[in-house]
């Protein structure tokens, strides 16, 4: 009987639950990116993002193989029961051809239109034969509301193996945020089907009911042609504005959520284009607030870097229009700036605070400098940002939860805005390994 079982061990494949399905691995126990991440006709890398007014549309983005011939989403106001599916619309879906590396694929966008603010829907996608499971998401408000939002750096590397729990993490903490903002190098390698693949995985369902805001990094610019250009991955998977400097659609845009104008820059290219129709964007913005986020740092925090040219192109368009707060990516630490009586203790701008910061494993060294308030070297953090009227409330958490920096930023009329450091009593991470 051993020698039984011992052959049939050899000659099988096992069986091992990951990411909620049943995963063949060979004999070696090696699996391949293949096995893991290509295309089938079930629908796969599910997940919400917008366009238009997130009070009344939500768009849904998924991937099959190129077998699928005719896409469609399905969406209705959620239930306590199952009663739902009886009041279920549908709405047709875009299809894009993609061949990545991993097989033949589609990618597939629905946008639901004409939904009622404040109002959880559920929703799924599929043939009309192979179906994804409903999942939920909540319309935001029309008014400027109460919002909680998740902000991310670079995730870029060992994607699965050690950034999937910082995201959930950040999703324990905030449940119901409004969305997560990633700040730049989601992956390493732009077109590698398989780390986007990774990347889907590690965050599993969370983006199927948050919508995900994305402005990209350097590493979302793989070398092709003899230059560096947008991956290819990047606009068929997240449906985002179509709103900024042409040619750059989806990357470079704005978005206006509960009195919060969000903007995303692409810090990658045509830089002097951005700060220019950032300039306009911003000369006619209604809300209260201004958040900008992009993937090279005003200010950088590792060592031996500093994007001079950067800084001189865009921020004194930040100071003339006294954007809040910036937040970015690229450089694998994290840095958090000051204010001084309302002024940035660096530029003297008014009232902006400059965050950088980093959820994956990948670190470098700070380069500790006056203007910094809180630093940190090899810790994996979320930030989970509320606005409420006239208070902004910042947290940054590591890995296991932990708070390690908090402020809140207070608008006053005709003034800059008011800091108020809520640092815990804990020492700086700096020369850390756990």
């Amino acid at each position: 009987m051993k020698n039984k079982y011992g052959r049939i061990a050899i000659a099988a494949l096992f069986m091992t639950v990951l990411a909620g399905g049943y995963l063949a691995v060979s004999q070696d126990g090696k699996v391949s990116p293949g096995e893991l991440y290509a295309p089938s006709r079930e629908p796969d890398r599910i997940l919400l993002s917008w366009t238009g007014d997130p009070a009344t549309t939500q768009n849904v983005t998924w991937r099959t193989d190129a077998s699928v011939d005719s896409a469609v989403a399905q969406i209705a106001p959620a239930g306590d029961g199952p009663d739902f599916t009886k009041q279920a619309r549908k709405a047709p879906a875009t299809s894009e051809f993609l061949e990545a590396g991993l097989g033949p694929a589609k990618y597939h966008t629905a946008r639901f239109t004409g939904l009622t603010p404040k109002t959880l829907y559920v929703y799924r996608v599929g043939d009309g034969g192979a179906w994804s499971e409903w999942n939920q998401f909540r319309t935001a408000s029309a008014e400027p509301d109460p919002l909680t939002f998740l902000y991310v750096g670079d995730a870029q590397n060992d994607i699965y193996s050690m950034w999937s729990r910082v995201i959930r993490t950040g999703f324990s903490d905030a449940p119901r945020a409004n969305f997560i903002l990633h700040a730049g190098d989601l992956v390493n390698r732009g077109n590698a089907d398989a780390e986007w693949g990774e990347w889907f995985r590690a965050a599993g369902w969370i983006n199927r009911s948050i919508p995900s805001l994305a402005t990209p990094g350097n590493h979302e610019y793989p070398r092709s042609g003899g230059g560096r250009t947008l991956s290819m991955h990047w606009r068929p998977q997240f449906a985002l504005p179509e709103n900024g400097v042409a040619g750059l659609e989806e990357s470079c845009y704005y978005i206006d959520v509960q009195g919060v104008r969000i903007v995303s820059l692409n810090s990658n290219e045509r830089r002097t284009e951005q700060g220019e129709w950032l300039d306009e964007v911003l000369r006619d913005n209604p809300n209260k607030w201004t958040i900008l986020a992009f993937h090279h740092p005003v200010y950088s925090s590792a060592r031996g870097r500093d994007n001079k040219k950067l800084r001189e192109q865009w921020q004194p368009v930040f100071d003339k229009h006294h954007v809040d707060l910036v937040l970015q990516g690229h450089d694998h630490t994290y840095a958090r700036s000051n204010l001084v009586s309302g002024v940035n203790a660096q530029s003297g701008d008014s009232g902006t605070v400059y965050v950088v910061s980093v959820s994956g494993p990948k670190m470098y060294e700070v380069d500790t400098n006056p203007w910094m308030a809180r630093v940190a070297e090899r810790t994996q953090l979320y930030q989970v940002i509320r606005v409420d009227g006239d208070r902004l409330e910042y947290e940054a958490r590591t890995a296991r939860g932990i708070l390690y920096d908090a402020f809140e930023l207070r608008k006053q009329d005709g003034k800059p805005n008011e800091l108020v450091n809520r640092i815990p009593d804990t020492p700086a991470r700096l020369d850390v390994s756990g």
